[in-house]
């Protein structure tokens, strides 16, 4: 490795805290769809490609390896409608130990290496009581069952607290995700008010932990996030992914709103079936944003069925032509 090259772990953190990088890391934080990668195994992917670690290394990604430990043990039934069915379906929640220690044992020798960086993704304070109660009960239940929401949220922002202990008795990831998916094409689906009296208090639980464990919080939340930003910022989540192009985001309205505010993702996958100026252009509108640190350039969601292997291949090496762009031009700013 040449004396100025950082390690993949090393130019995470550097990105991340709005130093100078080598280049931009080159990811896919989301992977690709069953379909995506059915496709290209058509059009030329190795048969040896048989699941993510392999496949991030034939296409020479950076590693960026996560783990979601489920809160729900195989065979739960569904929650019925009242607390003293939660109560019946308790046991089948939020089990422990919490997660994989013998994979996060072999994953922290890639990370101490600088091989790899290293995250988890936890259910959100939305996301998971609508996991359980399905769409329409969930955004019923605000106003007709709150003990009920607040009562799933409580167990599980305790059984967030011993997934962070577990994990960190093996290794400190570099960042995790709370998964929300809590916006859509016009917005948040509840107003700040529940926000603050439904989740919030279950946020200011988990996240102390995890300033003192030195691990970056981040939200998971597809839709347009902007409103959502500072509610999340206020709560002390330190970065926003995947602020999908499609559903209006404008990475650059976000971040002058929230100028410290860390993104991942941002590049409209759109594009990726549109050929190279197409393309082109979408890293041209983001190199700005990443030359001035906090963003970890990838796709805005899961690679879509439409993109050839070769229209992909093609991305990748516009991918590393803009990666070592913005690092040039973060050096000489920096």
């Amino acid at each position: 490795m040449p004396a100025d090259e950082m390690t993949t772990r090393e130019r995470f953190h550097a990105v991340m805290e709005f130093k100078p990088f080598d280049r931009l890391p080159v990811v896919e934080w989301a992977t690709w769809w069953n379909l995506t990668i059915e496709r290209w195994r058509k059009e030329g992917l190795p048969e040896s490609c048989r699941d993510t670690e392999s496949i991030l290394r034939h296409f020479g990604l950076d590693l960026y390896l996560q783990d979601w430990p489920d809160a729900q043990k195989e065979g739960c039934p569904p929650l019925g409608e009242s607390e003293d069915k939660y109560a019946s379906i308790r046991p089948f929640l939020y089990p422990s130990p919490a997660v994989d220690l013998d994979l996060w044992r072999r994953r922290a020798k890639q990370q101490a290496s600088g091989e790899a960086s290293l995250w988890f993704t936890l259910d959100g304070f939305f996301w998971f009581p609508r996991k359980l109660m399905g769409i329409e009960r969930h955004l019923l239940a605000f106003h007709e069952e709150p003990g009920l929401i607040h009562l799933i949220n409580r167990d599980l922002a305790h059984w967030h607290l011993q997934v962070i202990e577990e994990i960190c008795s093996v290794c400190v990831p570099d960042f995790m995700t709370f998964a929300e998916d809590m916006s859509y094409n016009h917005g948040p689906m509840l107003s700040k008010a529940h926000f603050d009296e439904f989740m919030r208090p279950y946020y200011d639980m988990v996240i102390p932990r995890l300033k003192e464990q030195g691990i970056l919080p981040i939200v998971d939340s597809d839709g347009d996030i902007t409103r959502a930003s500072a509610w999340f910022a206020e709560a002390g989540i330190k970065g926003i992914l995947p602020l999908e192009r499609q559903a209006g985001v404008d990475a650059t309205v976000v971040r002058a709103q929230n100028p410290r505010m860390r993104f991942i993702g941002c590049f409209d996958k759109m594009t990726m079936g549109r050929g190279e100026a197409a393309m082109r252009a979408e890293f041209e509108r983001l190199l700005p944003l990443a030359i001035s640190g906090g963003l970890v350039l990838s796709c805005d969601h899961q690679t879509p069925p439409n993109v050839s292997y070769s229209e992909y291949r093609q991305y990748l090496s516009l991918f590393r032509e803009y990666s070592q762009k913005a690092g040039e031009a973060s050096r000489r700013t920096g």
